[in-house]
């Protein structure tokens, strides 16, 4: 990326700086922490800085006027004031379900987002719930269970609250088991019969759920192809059905994940509007504008250290309701473990409360506009959805087996790219494979049947649940301050997959070492260089003939510290695939 020659403009014109002022100050910072050399440039702080999504996309460090250059910006939020916290409660437990919605509504919530069992019956779990002020809407329902909240909305003494949504999806509802039937199995005449149900009662009726392909690992750009396709699809039945295109757009909701990838987000439901409306310009119809509810994403989270959750939850309702999120629900942290308690809710009800009665990010209408970044990246993200609403029609569209199929191998590509950045730790997961704490009691929480959700850090955590049966021991060379650094380093890697360290201490030569040595099979080395080079090799060959089977160097080998690779099994450094290399020390324990 080269630098743009514009000047970032700020709050007067003594403030003002140019480009490569911003570039010098910023590649001071990067030398001192060694991401950047003496002798490089200060304006590869732009390739040193930017980082590219799972899409190809580049996500600048900052934004300038030049990141415009050629582009119709468009998608702006629309929602006036504050989104809908809409509050999720699941389980089969009606009583249950009623006190939960009655405490969320009477503590910040203003909406529920029902994820109920087959036969639950509604009207049990909206005793009390005053709906013509409480939107209700549901996750993944049959469509007996949205016909039923049909019933129970035309049942309502009063009118109700417009934002309600029966929240049919029958392409969406499991996308990867759907793939497998026959074509032509779409229900469509539930479809248009529920549509028109809303219709009358003047609410929503369909959802679009990208959540759906999110949880099973898609890409931004994925969720938002796929549900342009799928509301194309929707558009098709109810036009075929009777519906103007007009009537059909009003009954349609977009469910979009949200992730602590703050900018992404933002720009994704800023994109998700644009692509929308441009659909609708094709279809000759009217300006309606989109409804979004936003849900942040759930295969982010983590099963251990879950307390981390809240701080993911906050960053991703922070970027939906920046991005202009209609409604934003925030998955309690400590659903993972389980079926959500009373804490768990009131913190996740709690975190939509903070961002906007004292935060006040919903008294600015477009908080991230006129920032450049975010709107490049919206043009970007909105390109790259297009290309793949594209690949899906050509297939045949959403209802389409062979478009369905594509979608699902597209998306099977993109996890395993994750999981190949996960596995290395570029894309980092605090609390799993950096900064574990073995030592951890995690909360305990009632059993809940779980969702088909294929979390980020999946393979650590399958190492975590079976910890090693026994330690590594950490031969730490030296004193304290020479070995903490790699120390540090290699406890921690160590521990994100489940082994813990039995540590020497400080040392001061082979000899201290072997004396606090317990004949563990494995054994790590930590030390400086310098300590490597001196007596390194001899501690290897000592450690080896008091029993040691496996013997890892923390840091590179290589002849500069006498000790190759050759002279020891394995090594650890920074960029290393860290999931591979745990493998081999629990094979090595084992």
């Amino acid at each position: 990326m080269t630098a743009p020659d514009d000047r970032l403009a700020l709050a007067s014109d003594e403030d003002s700086a140019t480009a490569a002022d911003w570039e010098r100050a910023t590649a001071a910072v990067l030398r001192k922490s060694r991401r950047l050399r003496e002798e490089d440039p200060d304006d590869r702080v732009w390739t040193t800085l930017t980082r590219t999504t799972l899409d190809g996309i580049p996500v600048a460090p900052i934004g300038t006027p030049a990141s415009l250059e050629g582009l119709t910006t468009a998608g702006r939020p629309s929602r006036a004031g504050a989104w809908d916290v809409r509050t999720p409660l699941s389980g089969g437990d009606a009583s249950a379900l009623n006190e939960a919605a009655l405490v969320d509504l009477e503590n910040g919530g203003t909406s529920l987002l029902l994820d109920v069992d087959e036969g639950v019956d509604l009207a049990a779990v909206l005793r009390g719930v005053l709906l013509d002020l409480a939107p209700v809407a549901l996750d993944r329902p049959s469509a007996a269970q949205a016909a039923a909240l049909a019933d129970v909305l035309e049942s309502y003494d009063g009118p109700v609250a417009a934002g309600a949504n029966l929240s049919f999806d029958p392409q969406s509802l499991d996308l990867f088991s759907a793939a497998d039937t026959e074509e032509g199995e779409e229900p469509a005449e539930q479809l248009v019969a529920l549509a028109r149900r809303a219709w009358q009662l003047g609410v929503l009726g369909l959802v679009v759920d990208g959540t759906a392909l999110h949880d099973r690992g898609a890409s931004d750009a994925q969720e938002l192809g796929w549900t342009m396709a799928v509301g194309i699809d929707y558009l098709r039945v109810l036009t075929a059905g009777g519906m103007s295109v007009e009537e059909a757009a009003k009954v349609i909701e977009f469910r979009y994940a949200a992730t602590d990838e703050q900018f992404p987000t933002i720009a994704k439901l800023r994109a998700a509007r644009r692509l929308w409306a441009r659909v609708l310009e094709a279809s000759g119809a009217e300006a309606v504008a989109m409804r979004q509810h936003a849900v942040t994403s759930r295969p982010m989270m983590t099963t251990f250290d879950p307390w981390v959750n809240m701080l993911r939850t906050t960053v991703a309702a922070f970027a939906a309701g920046v991005g202009g999120a209609d409604a934003v629900t925030v998955v309690p942290f400590d659903e993972p473990l389980g079926r959500p308690d009373a804490f768990g809710r009131r913190i996740a009800r709690n975190t939509s409360s903070l961002l906007i009665e004292e935060s006040h990010l919903a008294v600015v209408a477009d908080p991230a506009g006129g920032s450049y970044a975010v709107e490049r990246l919206t043009d970007d993200l909105a390109v790259a959805g297009w290309a793949e609403l594209g690949r899906i029609e050509e297939a045949g569209g959403a209802s389409s087996l062979a478009a369905r199929q594509g979608v699902v191998d597209r998306v099977s590509a993109t996890a395993a790219e994750r999981d190949a950045q996960v596995a290395d730790r570029s894309r980092p997961i605090t609390g799993l494979s950096e900064f574990p704490n073995l030592a951890e009691t995690l909360p305990q929480r009632e059993p809940a049947e779980g969702r088909r959700v294929r979390r980020y850090g999946w393979a650590f955590e399958a190492l975590r649940a079976e910890p090693a049966a026994s330690p590594v021991f950490l031969a730490t060379m030296g004193p304290i301050a020479a070995h903490t650094a790699r120390a540090t380093f290699a406890t921690n890697l160590l521990a994100a997959g489940g082994v813990a360290v039995e540590v020497a201490g400080p040392t001061d030569g082979v000899e201290s070492v072997l004396a606090a040595y317990r004949g563990q099979p494995v054994v790590c080395l930590a030390g400086t260089d310098p300590a490597y080079a001196e007596w390194g090799a001899d501690l290897v060959a000592a450690l080896r003939g008091a029993g040691a089977s496996y013997v890892v160097l923390a840091g590179k080998p290589g002849e500069k510290i006498n000790i190759t690779e050759d002279t020891v099994d394995d090594s650890a450094a920074m960029g290393v695939d860290a999931l591979a290399f745990l493998t081999r020390i629990r094979e090595a324990l084992a």
